[in-house]
């Protein structure tokens, strides 16, 4: 039932009085015809439909003015929060924790959904990653113009190699046409305190360009209250000569991220509650915890307190530091009348590391200085370069396009354990290591082809497009010597010759328009420092043989009808992921070492079929009014059984692990005069957090909320404006991102969930000169 759902949208109707600003982009589509299904861009992301009026698939947009009700330096990921089909956790306000951070689509998780921004690659948007890089740390959120989300069947064109569930396209602010800037100041709670600037040069004979930066810094919501620090910088220049754009595109992020611990449903029970989090800068609380654990354990000092009684209730502290470099140049030919070329060309350079003080890894074993904790770093780096081109031209009713990508990434990961001799902030990089566990290198290189065509029949009432695109990447490890653990060395290859696309669209009328779409495809193996099949030892990898990378069928239709006062629109879709790849020893404890392939190793476990239905519907009854409602609903299941210690896992007709079976979404909005106010509700639904559901978290509704004046000119400035909001209004406590997943948790000692952020409250004074 979507009772309470409903419930929500009309409770939302009911507070008209607190919205905010309308839809820049849904004013321009009611009354967008054939021309908006041009290609997006921040050039276009203002005149088309913001549910995609003219596509052949499920299309979503949000524009500058969605961000409003959310903080100033919110992700650009949290704002597509309120899409149908959508589900978007973080525990903090922002949406930037990348530890805790997630999105789910159809049943998706984000690591197997394609992202770029202006074309970049971005990855597959893994905590750890190794092929790209976050939209929070890829773009300061300020600069955000838009992004648009295809659920299912995405793009042909899309430089990614983990989209099997869908798109996510970025597009970053272009300069502005005028001499100026902007600066703004955020504080609020946790000690926020955010400043952002950035100075337009204005056109000068055809080239504009901007630069921007911001600081940042918070404390955590939790104790201990340790410090969340980021420095962005980015630069962006555009350049007309005639029909041609020329551009380029800078962006620099220095991260410093202290992590919230896990919990489990035990610990809820016990009391330790929401608000529990890592041991510091309790020292010898720490310390007398880690004696119990396997490794340094010392019956006479080990002692648990407060609640806790396992070693994994918590540890001293962690944290993640993340270094990127980024940079493009890309051009927009015009090749006579009827075609264009479009090349761009990127570079991204990362270095990371993951700090853990992990109990029962000794430090300065059997000496005077022995301590039962040792920092265990992840470290990881990129080095990565690459090419897509798109050539575009018309024949006929024939609207041709034929595209290429091409990447190599340099990819390094590795583990090493620190000595300690008491207690200090990790949030510097560390080095010289007193231990390694293990160093691989990864030469990964991606090549894709495609080449598509638009047909209009019937004075353009008729849309046909057809496509088809050739992935391959290959990935291949090489293991260092002189590690603790022996890891692989060889190549995994992911590609399909002919991967299909086909779309259609009728318009009934100039108003009214049906569509539906199919695709088919590929993900690349995970590699890296996000596991997989080569991140494993020499013996598991040779019994890994013969793998086949996960594949995804979609096939989706709907319907979408616009008035001068209302958008709407209905999808229903059917997917079916096959080739689910899991690490696991499909032998009993008897077998293993009796026989080579009883080792654990990934295998392919089989398929999900994912069925649902997503509505839209904006209502715009007055100037300056507008409420957006979103629902969803969503079954998705995995079709078969596998094997794990010799037993069946019976886990066929189950609901996939993180996958709300119901979402809901209502925003109502209101921009007159200068104010603006805004207030958006969001209900979750029920997720799993194992295989066979015998462990779950319940659905949840949480509100935001948005309200600010802009004063306009004054005292030599543009504009100024002040605003205020309110994220998790109602000051919910639930949990939020679930990972760490497993077939069964009969007890709930999983540690498999994120906390949410409380109630928090920030104020911005902004200002354009």
């Amino acid at each position: 039932m979507l009772t309470r759902p409903l419930t929500i949208a009309v409770a939302i109707a009911l507070c008209a009085a607190n919205a905010h600003a309308a839809d820049a982009a849904a004013d321009a589509a009611a009354n967008a015809g054939p021309e908006a299904t041009v290609a997006l861009s921040a050039q276009t992301l203002d005149t088309v439909s913001v549910i995609g009026q003219g596509e052949t698939r499920q299309v979503q947009r949000i524009g500058t003015v969605d961000k409003q009700v959310l903080p100033p330096g919110t992700s650009g990921q949290k704002i597509l929060d309120r899409l149908p089909g959508v589900s978007v956790q973080s525990n903090d306000a922002f949406g930037a924790n990348e530890e805790s951070q997630s999105i789910t689509l159809r049943g998706f998780d984000k690591s197997r959904l394609g992202y770029t921004l202006d074309g970049i690659p971005l990855g597959d948007n893994s905590y750890g990653n190794y092929n790209g890089l976050s939209i929070a740390r890829a773009l300061i959120a300020e600069n955000l113009a838009g992004a648009e989300l295809s659920q299912g069947i995405g793009s042909l064109g899309v430089a990614s190699t983990s989209n099997l569930g869908g798109t996510i396209q970025y597009f970053s602010q272009d300069p502005s046409t005028e001499f100026g800037g902007r600066a703004s100041v955020t504080v609020g709670d946790d000690n926020q305190r955010r400043g952002y600037l950035r100075v337009d040069t204005g056109d000068l004979n055809g080239f504009s360009a901007y630069v921007s930066g911001v600081h940042q810094d918070s404390d955590m919501w939790a104790a201990p209250n340790q410090n969340q620090t980021t420095r962005q910088f980015n630069a962006k220049a555009v350049w007309n000569v005639g029909d041609h754009r020329f551009g380029a595109f800078a962006a620099t992020s220095r991260v410093s991220q202290a992590n919230y611990a896990y919990l489990s449903k035990d610990m809820l029970r016990r009391g330790l509650g929401y608000d529990w989090n890592i041991y510091a800068p309790d020292w010898d609380r720490a310390v007398a915890a880690a004696y119990c654990a396997p490794g340094t354990r010392d019956a006479q000092k080990c002692a648990f307190s407060g609640g806790v009684n396992s070693i994994d209730d918590a540890y001293y502290q962690s944290r993640a530091l993340r270094d990127d470099n980024l940079y493009a140049l890309d051009a927009d030919l015009a090749l006579g009348d009827t075609a264009r070329l479009k090349l761009l060309g990127y570079h991204h350079e990362n270095r990371g590391q993951g700090h853990w003080w992990a109990p029962g890894q000794p430090s300065y074993p059997g000496t005077a200085q022995a301590l039962p904790i040792s920092i265990r770093s992840t470290n990881y780096t990129i080095n990565r370069q690459g090419i897509t081109a798109a050539l575009s031209w018309q024949w006929g009713i024939h609207e041709l396009e034929a595209g290429l990508w091409y990447e190599r990434n340099d990819h390094n990961v590795e583990r090493n354990f620190y000595y300690i001799t008491g207690p200090f902030l990790d949030d510097a990089y560390l080095n010289h290591p007193d231990r390694r566990l293990f160093d691989q290198d990864f030469d990964i290189r991606t090549r894709q082809f495609y080449v598509q065509d638009r047909m209009r029949f019937l004075d353009d009432r008729l849309t046909v497009d057809v496509g088809i695109k050739s992935p391959n990447t290959r990935m291949t490890a090489n293991a260092k010597p002189g590690t603790e653990a022996s890891y692989a060395s060889g190549t995994l290859t992911a590609k399909e010759s002919v991967l299909p696309q086909a779309g259609i669209g009728f318009k009934l009328s100039p108003n009214q328009e049906l569509f539906a779409s199919y695709s088919e495809n590929i993900a690349a193996f995970v590699g890296g420092g996000s596991g997989g099949p080569l991140q494993v030892s020499p013996e598991s990898f040779a019994a890994s043989a013969g793998l086949e990378p996960e594949k995804s069928k979609t096939l989706e239709a709907g319907f979408r009808t616009f008035g001068e006062k209302y958008q709407a629109s209905i999808a229903a879709y059917h997917v079916m992921f096959d080739n689910r790849l899991l690490s696991l020893n499909p032998c009993t404890s008897i077998e293993v070492g009796t026989r080579p392939e009883c080792i654990t190793r990934f295998i392919n476990v089989g398929s999900v079929k994912s069925r649902g239905a997503e509505l839209t519907f904006i209502l715009k009854p007055v100037d300056g009014l507008q409420w957006y409602n979103a629902l969803s609903w969503n079954k998705t299941t995995y079709e078969d059984n596998y094997t794990s210690g010799g037993a069946i896992v019976p886990v066929a007709g189950k609901i996939t692990v993180d996958t709300p079976q119901r979402m809901a979404s209502s925003e109502i909005s209101w921009n007159r005069d200068g104010f603006f106010a805004s207030l958006r509700a969001k209900y979750t639904g029920k997720r799993y957090y194992t295989y066979t559901n015998d462990q779950s978290v319940a659905g949840v509704t949480t509100f935001d909320a948005g309200v600010g004046y802009s004063f306009g000119p004054g005292l030599g400035l543009r504009d100024v404006k002040v605003s205020l909001n309110a994220t998790n209004l109602t000051n919910k406590r639930y949990a939020g991102q679930l990972s760490a997943f497993a077939p069964t948790d009969p007890t709930g000692t999983r540690y498999a969930i994120h906390a949410s952020a409380p109630r928090q409250v920030f104020m911005t004074v902004a200002a354009e000169f």
